[in-house]
């Protein structure tokens, strides 16, 4: 582990409930796991690489996954050629408090020409860390003490590397879930938070698929929702048993599925292009389905509203219930990171790094303002306490990761 000679471990220790929730982003797509940023906070709307930046540090390696922020410590990980770690930054300052190497040697980086093996965002649990790092022909998942210290690492699944794998941990209750699908045959499983073995665990079909797990209320209970590997899949989060599973989306997907609170919804984008409401009953009933796609960045529900950023750049809202489409505009191309919601406005990073402020509702889309840092952005932005930590890269002379704190 590397940590900085001016910072003592003890202050890397984070005192639970210091900090009011509505200013944590614990984990992939923030407070309520589905791309929505806590209500109320001023966010601002217009910066550049010389103006509304707090400060912007250099990261070492390279990394899709985005800043889990809780309390005055963000964490991240990041990959170089032999190494897979996870880096603890000042919140205030960027300044980097720590550097735990999590894997050294046996990356597997995959297979396409922008995938990277730190693409899974760090969960945060309350007292531990969590990540997930493919190594070694294995998808493996290690919890970390906020000091930096390795606590336990299970090897949670043999894994035939394809494009890549992206998914990120998710902690419910006693248990964090991980799933591993690849074309050897997958795995959808629980951790123990404190030991890391395994409480229950599902076989995945043989199929690539990128997805994270989601745990939705829907239909009056709690279910892990999985798409992809040419179907929609519910499971009891503490049990593991199946609640129910019907042929549906497509092979792969790399979107987190969300909720209305009745009906699930999914989508795709290999070998077809597919969007998927499911009623989340177990009726295995098909709500709706068209073929529109989007296959990278995850969508977002709102007041009875699908809203989906298209990986070629239009944004579109259809409606829950009937998958009526309400509107579809054009803003730009190559849309790899997930797009954020504060209010009724959408931050969304495009592979150029910019991000896109849109303001959105049933009537339509209104571009508020385009905001480019960097050259290179794959990261979805994390939004808490008034700020925005977003990673993107400086492409020349020579490529340098950064990670950009805007505020005012």
């Amino acid at each position: 582990m590397r940590r900085s000679p001016l910072i003592p471990a003890s202050v890397c220790f984070l005192a639970i409930g210091t900090f009011a929730p509505a200013g944590d982003w614990p984990g992939w797509r923030g407070p309520t796991a589905d791309g929505h940023a806590a209500a109320g906070q001023k966010v601002p709307t217009e910066w550049s690489e010389t103006t509304g930046v707090r400060w912007k540090v250099p990261l070492r390696g390279r990394g899709h996954s985005s800043p889990t922020l809780v309390g005055d410590r963000i964490y991240l990980t990041t990959s170089t050629a032999d190494e897979q770690a996870v880096l603890c930054l000042d919140r205030a300052s960027g300044r980097v408090l720590w550097d735990t190497v999590v894997h050294r040697g046996q990356v597997d980086a995959g297979n396409h020409r922008l995938s990277n093996p730190a693409a899974g965002s760090v969960a945060w649990d309350g007292e531990r860390l969590f990540v997930n790092f493919p190594n070694a022909k294995g998808i493996h998942t290690s919890a970390i003490s906020p000091a930096g210290k390795l606590l336990w690492q299970t090897r949670v699944a043999d894994f035939v590397m394809h494009q890549g794998f992206g998914s990120s941990p998710v902690v419910h209750g006693a248990n964090v879930l991980v799933s591993a699908d690849h074309r050897g045959g997958g795995k959808v499983l629980a951790l123990d938070r404190a030991t890391g073995r395994s409480v229950w665990s599902q076989d995945r079909p043989k199929i690539a698929n990128y997805t994270s797990p989601a745990v939705l209320q829907a239909a009056g209970r709690t279910q892990v929702v999985l798409g992809g590997c040419n179907l929609i899949s519910a499971f009891d989060p503490q049990s593991g048993s199946k609640l129910w599973e019907i042929e549906g989306a497509t092979e792969e997907c790399v979107t987190t599925a969300v909720t209305d609170g009745r009906r699930v919804f999914v989508s795709g984008g290999y070998p077809r292009n597919n969007v998927t409401a499911v009623e989340a009953d177990g009726s295995g009933r098909i709500a709706w389905q068209n073929n529109t796609r989007v296959y990278v960045p995850s969508m977002l529900v709102r007041d009875g509203h699908l809203y989906a950023v298209l990986d070629a750049g239009q944004i579109v809202c259809w409606r829950t219930d009937t998958g009526a489409e309400l509107w579809r505009e054009k803003v730009d191309r190559d849309f790899y990171g997930s797009p954020v919601m504060v209010g009724d406005r959408v931050y969304v990073t495009n592979l150029r790094g910019v991000t896109f402020v849109v303001q959105v509702s049933p009537a339509g889309a209104k571009v508020l303002a385009q905001n480019k840092l960097g050259d290179e952005a794959l990261a979805s932005p994390s939004i808490a306490g008034g700020r925005i930590y977003l990673r993107a890269a400086k492409t020349t002379p020579d490529r340098q990761d950064y990670l950009w704190c805007i505020g005012e």
